[in-house]
C-alpha cells in the first residue's frame, strides 16, 4: 500500500485530542517536522511482511447445510490432509475460527471479518498436518471469542449435541460440540477465561487448557497476551494427549514461550493413581448458582479416586474466591486494548503479526453498531476504568495474580492435583432470540467461577467428564504444577477408564 503523509488537518485533529494547545503555525512546523518519521514507515512499507509459509495445499471449503450442520457448530468444512505418515495418522482435527488456516474464509464469530481469508497457517496447523493429522475445518465459536455461552456467534446460536436448544458453553462452542457429536476425532480451543473448559464441561467431552505458553500461540487472534491459550478437545484422554503432544512446544516466534522442550504425554496412560495426592478445593463448591446435583457429582467423582488409590484431602484456598475478582480488570481493558484498539493483536509483544487479520479486525470502527451485547459491556466497562483510572486497575490485578499464584503454589507444592468443579451448573437452555439483556450476559458470563483464575496464573487445568445428570453432562477439573500436564493426564486416564464418565 503507499502511505499518505499526515496534512495539517490531521494532525490539528490528532493534537486537539490530545487536548494540545497548538496555533496553526505550530501545527505546521510540526507537520514538517514529522517527514522524517514518515519515511520511515515508507521504508517499512516497501519490505516484505516476512509471514510463515504456507505448506500443504487446500481448497476454500464450504460453508455445510441442514443435517451436515446439525448443531451449527461448522463454519467452513474443508479436508486438508498432512503428511501420511505421523502420530496424528488417521486424525481428524478441528480448528476454533479463531486460528488461521490459510486460503480458507475466517470471522473468528463476527460479522466484522466476513471476507476476510487468511495468509497463513498458525504453528499449530503446521504441526497438526505434519504429524500426520487432517484438518477437517473451522469450528463457529463466540464474536471475537467473549462469551461462555454459545449464542453469540454471527452464525447464530451453536447446540449442545447432548440436548438440542441447550448451551454448548463458549467461547470455543462448535470445537466441543463437533467432537461431541462424534464429526470429527479432536478439536482445537482456546482459552482466556474457560473457553475450551465450559465447552468441553457442558458437552461432556476433555479440554486441556495447557500451562500458558506450552502451545505456540502464533497465528491466533489474541485477547490479552498474557492469558492467551490454545489446546486440545478430544472425546477421549488418549487422543488429548496425543494432540498435545503434536502441538506443544516452542516455534521460536511466540515470546510467550520460556518453556521445556515438549514431554511425551501419552507415556502417563495406563499408570495407576496410587500414590497421587489429590486436593480437593473446598471454595470450588458451594457459589450462589452452583447446581446441588453437580457438587455432588464432582464429589462422587474425588470418591472414586480415592477408590483407585488416591489420597484425597479437602484443603482451603480462600483467595480462590478472588479469582473472578482478578481476572476482571485483566478481561476487560485487556480485551479492549488487544481486540479493538489494537486490531487483534495489541502491541507491546513481539511475534507474528498478520497485517490482513489487523486491516479486517479495524473496520470494527465503522461498523460498531454491529458488535453484540458481549462486547458493547466490555468496551463500554474496560474504557470507562481506563479512562477514569489510567489502568491502575488492569496493574493491579496482574499483581494479584502473582498473589494467586502462589497461593496455589503452596498448595501444589504438597498435592499432585487440585480438584473441583469446572462449571458450578450443566448446561442451561440457550436464550430466547428476545431474551433481555440480563439474561443474554447471564448465558455469557456465569461461568466466572473456578475457571478464570488459572489463565491468570498460567496452571495447566483439564475438565473430564465425571457423570450426567438429568441427563447432562458434569465436569470435574483437575489442575496441576507448571508444565505437570502429565499429572493430569494420568489421573485422567485412570479415572476414564474406570468407567466414570
Amino acid at each position: 500500500m503507499t502511505i499518505r503523509p499526515p496534512t495539517q488537518q490531521d494532525l490539528a485533529a490528532i493534537a486537539k485530542d490530545f487536548g494540545f494547545i497548538m496555533t496553526d503555525e505550530e501545527i505546521a512546523a510540526y507537520t514538517d517536522a514529522a517527514a522524517p518519521g514518515v519515511a520511515l514507515y515508507e521504508t517499512v512499507d516497501a519490505l516484505s511482511d516476512n509471514l510463515t509459509p504456507v505448506i500443504y495445499p487446500r481448497t476454500p471449503g464450504y460453508r455445510p447445510e441442514g443435517d451436515e450442520n446439525k448443531y451449527n457448530a461448522w463454519h467452513i468444512k474443508v479436508r486438508i490432509e498432512g503428511k501420511p505418515s505421523g502420530k496424528l495418522s488417521g486424525k481428524t482435527v478441528a480448528l476454533k475460527d479463531s486460528i488461521c488456516l490459510a486460503g480458507v474464509p475466517m470471522i473468528n464469530g463476527s460479522t466484522i471479518l466476513e471476507g476476510y481469508v487468511p495468509e497463513i497457517d498458525a504453528t499449530i496447523v503446521t504441526r497438526i498436518l505434519d504429524a500426520g493429522g487432517t484438518i477437517a475445518g473451522k469450528a463457529h465459536c463466540e464474536f471475537f471469542c467473549l462469551s461462555g455461552g454459545s449464542h453469540t456467534g454471527a452464525r447464530g446460536p451453536v447446540h449442545n449435541p447432548r440436548r438440542m436448544g441447550y448451551s454448548a458453553g463458549g467461547s470455543s462452542s462448535g470445537s466441543a460440540a463437533v467432537v461431541a457429536a462424534g464429526d470429527v476425532d479432536m478439536a482445537i480451543g482456546c482459552d482466556q477465561a474457560g473457553s475450551i473448559r465450559i465447552p468441553s464441561s457442558y458437552c461432556g467431552i476433555y479440554g486441556m487448557k495447557p500451562t500458558f505458553g506450552l502451545v505456540p500461540y502464533t497465528g491466533i487472534m489474541s485477547i490479552d497476551p498474557t492469558f492467551d491459550h490454545a489446546g486440545p478437545m478430544t472425546a477421549t484422554v488418549a487422543d488429548n494427549a496425543l494432540l498435545l503432544e503434536a502441538i506443544a512446544g516452542p516455534d521460536g516466534i511466540d515470546p510467550r514461550q520460556k518453556v521445556p522442550g515438549p514431554l511425551a504425554y501419552t507415556d502417563a496412560l495406563g499408570q495407576t493413581v496410587k500414590g497421587m495426592r489429590i486436593a480437593v478445593v473446598k471454595e470450588g463448591f458451594g457459589h450462589p448458582n452452583s447446581e446441588a446435583d453437580v457438587d455432588a457429582k464432582v464429589r462422587e467423582g474425588a470418591a472414586l479416586f480415592a477408590k483407585l488409590g488416591a489420597a484425597l484431602d479437602e484443603v482451603s484456598i480462600p483467595m480462590h474466591l478472588l479469582g473472578p475478582a482478578i481476572w476482571g480488570p485483566i478481561g476487560f481493558e485487556g480485551a479492549l486494548s488487544t481486540i479493538l484498539k489494537g486490531n487483534g493483536f495489541g502491541t507491546g509483544i513481539q511475534g507474528l503479526f498478520v497485517p490482513g487479520m489487523l486491516d479486517a479486525v479495524s473496520v470494527w470502527r465503522e461498523r460498531v453498531n454491529e458488535l453484540p451485547p458481549t462486547l458493547r459491556i466490555e468496551m463500554l466497562v474496560g474504557e470507562y476504568f481506563s479512562r477514569e483510572y489510567r489502568g491502575r486497575y488492569y496493574g493491579k490485578a496482574q499483581n494479584q495474580a502473582r498473589r494467586l499464584r502462589a497461593a496455589y503454589d503452596q498448595v501444589l507444592s504438597r498435592y499432585d492435583l487440585l480438584l473441583m468443579p469446572t462449571m458450578p451448573l450443566k448446561a442451561p437452555p440457550l436464550p430466547p432470540s428476545d431474551a433481555p439483556l440480563s439474561l443474554y450476559l447471564q448465558r455469557s458470563f456465569e461461568f466466572l467461577v473456578n475457571t478464570p483464575s488459572f489463565d491468570v496464573t498460567h496452571h495447566p487445568a483439564m475438565t473430564l467428564p465425571c457423570g450426567l445428570s438429568d441427563g447432562l453432562p458434569v465436569g470435574m477439573m483437575l489442575v496441576a504444577a507448571h508444565f505437570n500436564e502429565s499429572a493430569i493426564y494420568r489421573a485422567a486416564h485412570a479415572f476414564e477408564q474406570a468407567g466414570a464418565n
